[in-house]
């Protein structure tokens, strides 16, 4: 059965699931020999889809980025997927829900790049050096594998379980934050269900950037001038149901809120 797959089936698989928005079990039970490099490949043939079909690629999200979520995947950096304008949200709009399958909500510190940074050899304050404001920002990932089960090649293919995201109001220089301090409490319906700091993102979300710049640098890629980042999930995610209201405050950057719709 491995025999009939290939890196163009299983883009097309994924980007029908999600379409559809219908889960799946992972591509690995079918495939096992999917590995990191060859899931790279299907996440780039997705995207070039997605281009192709209007898309406009806007910049690059991270996964993984908590020493917790590493061990559980037997990984020690994080993965890279990519953000296109379609997956943009209006701030203050009510998240369609039915737009995804199963969408949950985790806080991030967002960066918005004012040069281009490409690896390799890049340093965390090599890579804050080159970052023009930074955001709170709330992802909306929706895995296209059911109950979120899934390898690391299977989200990797998966483009890192990318859904939709939306920044928050204050932008600031990376020069006025102490980002390994930055808190955020996260809230659902109006309460505190989980909190953190910008420590939970590899130790500084600087260092997420600069680990990011320099694994694209390996595939030939770059993060470029004016594209967003999101640096990675402080907290947990939280699902995101038809009526529910979650917010995210952080000390410095403003608080943030998505209304499910």
């Amino acid at each position: 059965m491995s025999a009939e797959w290939s890196v163009e089936r299983a883009a097309a698989t994924l980007l029908d699931a999600e379409g559809s928005r219908t889960a799946r079990d992972p591509l690995t039970g079918e495939w096992p020999q999917l590995d990191l490099a060859t899931a790279y490949r299907v996440q780039a043939e997705a995207l070039h889809r997605r281009v192709a079909a209007g898309d406009r690629v806007v910049g690059i999200k991270l996964g993984l980025t908590s020493r917790a979520k590493q061990q559980r995947m037997n990984i020690s950096s994080p993965l890279t997927a990519w953000l296109t304008d379609a997956m943009a949200l209006p701030a203050g709009d009510p998240v369609p829900t039915g737009r995804f399958i199963h969408p949950r909500v985790e806080p991030e510190i967002v960066f918005v790049m004012g040069e281009r940074l490409a690896g390799p050899g890049v340093t965390a304050p090599r890579a804050l050096a080159a970052v023009a404001r930074v955001y709170a920002g709330l992802e909306v990932i929706d895995s296209r594998f059911a109950d979120y089960r899934f390898t690391l090649p299977d989200v990797v293919a998966d483009n890192g379980s990318s859904g939709a995201y939306v920044t928050g109001p204050v932008g600031l220089s990376p020069e006025a934050l102490d980002l390994s301090l930055e808190a955020c409490l996260l809230e659902v319906d109006g309460q505190v269900v989980d909190s953190a700091t910008g420590a939970a993102v590899q130790g500084h979300p600087a260092e997420a950037l600069a680990l990011a710049a320099n694994a694209l640098g390996e595939r030939g890629q770059a993060i470029e001038a004016g594209w967003v980042v999101l640096t990675g999930g402080m907290t947990d995610a939280v699902p995101l149901r038809p009526g529910a209201k979650i917010a995210a405050h952080f000390t410095h950057l403003g608080s943030i809120v998505l209304a499910g719709g």
